[in-house]
Parts: C-alpha cells; structure tokens; sequence
C-alpha cells in the first residue's frame, strides 16, 4: 500500500473509539437480555465483531501492528442452532499422529504384552499390531500426553461436543459411530494445529524470539475453540 492510501492517525483513532462504544453497547445489551437466543445479544455483538475487524485493519495499514482479538468468520463454521439445554451430548475427538520410530512403538507393545496376558500382540508385530495393543492398555488421553514415548508424533487434533435429543439406545449407532452428526448440533469445538503458530510467525521475523521471552513452546499452545456469540 502506498503512502498516500495509508489511514490516517484519525482514522485509526476513531476505529479505536467505535470498538469502545461498540464494547459498552454489547455488554449492556448482555446486562439487560431476556434469555439465550436475544437478538439484541446479536446484534450487539455482530456490531462490535465489525467495529473490531475495521479496527485491526487500520492499525495494520497505518503502523503494521495486530490486535490479539480473533473475529469469528460466519464462512469458517455452522452456526449452533441446537437447543440450548441438550437434554444429552456427544463428544466427538480426533487426534492424527504420524509414527516416526516403529521400532520404540512395537518395543512398547512388546512390554505391554508380556506383562498382559490378554494383550496379543497380532500383525506379524508390525506397527498396527502395536497400535492395537497400547490403545488397549493406555487411555487416549494417556496415549496424548506421553506420544513420544511411544515413538508417534502429534498431527492436528480437534473436539466437538455435540447436543442430542436423548440418550441413543445401546448399540445403536456402533456401526456408524460419526455418520448422524448434524453440524449445527455442535455447541463447541475446540482445535490444536501447528497452523496457528504458522499463522503467528507471519506477523514478524521475530516472533520465535518473542516466543521464548515469554516461555512459550508448542506444547503449550492452548487449544483454539470455534468461537460463537453466546
């Protein structure tokens, strides 16, 4: 962008004003709302979401600078339009991991079974042999935090909550545990992918020495939830 199209000082600054006005607007529209679904609620906060988004555009146009806030793009999910007291829920994971030492991960199985009867290891005792063996013994979210032990390398990985009508009966949806799930029943979600540390790095060369100023590392990259107005 040239010079002579960068904003002005006093166009940022009155982008700053209208993101405060539009904040005092939100909560007082949150303060006085008559239930979940108000539409003064949304109304409000589509307001402040379009107040912000002018104003980090600004910013950056004027003096290459970001604000921390993150504004949900409509096009980026389903909007939740399930009800607002789910008389039941579904969680629905998944976790992608590469395996980057196969043999540490059959040398795991291999101790797992011979201390487990009942832990055969199958497949010739390749990998997949092993994998059918630690997820018997480990609980996933074992499995998650101790990865590298067992020779795997952590890939993206994301959590949806979804509501349901009832209880489904026993055994009636094992044969196809993830085909029924409407995605304007998901209440929440919440993903973890390298992308966003990408995503970060291109704001400056300098990001990963920012990152250890303050003692960030990758494994302490919280989780990012699809954000919704409540």
């Amino acid at each position: 962008m040239s010079d002579a199209a960068l904003p002005t000082a006093a166009e940022v600054r009155a982008a700053a004003e209208a993101v405060k006005e539009a904040l005092d607007r939100h909560l007082a529209a949150v303060e006085r709302r008559t239930g979940d679904e108000d539409p003064d609620v949304y109304a409000a906060f589509n307001e402040l979401a379009a107040a912000a988004e002018e104003y980090d555009e600004l910013l950056y146009d004027r003096y290459d600078e970001v604000t921390p806030f993150e504004i949900p793009d409509p096009e980026d999910g389903v909007p939740y339009t399930g009800p607002a007291e789910p008389a039941a829920f579904s969680v629905f994971i998944r976790r992608d991991y590469a395996v980057v030492e196969p043999p540490r991960l059959i040398a795991q199985a291999e101790r797992v079974a011979a201390h487990d009867r009942d832990a055969e290891l199958v497949h010739d005792g390749g990998t997949a042999g092993a994998l059918g063996v630690l997820f018997g013994e480990y609980e996933p979210d074992e499995i998650a935090s101790r990865y590298k032990e067992f020779g795997l390398e952590e890939g993206d990985s994301t959590l949806w909550i979804a509501a349901s009508e009832e209880m489904a009966e026993p055994g009636e949806w094992l044969n196809s545990p993830f085909g029924h799930t409407d995605p304007e029943d998901v209440m929440h979600r919440f993903d973890v992918s390298s992308v966003f540390d990408e995503e970060t790095d291109e704001f400056g060369e300098d990001a990963d020495e920012d990152a250890d100023e303050v003692g960030h590392t990758d494994e302490d990259q919280p989780a990012r939830p699809g954000l919704t107005p409540a």
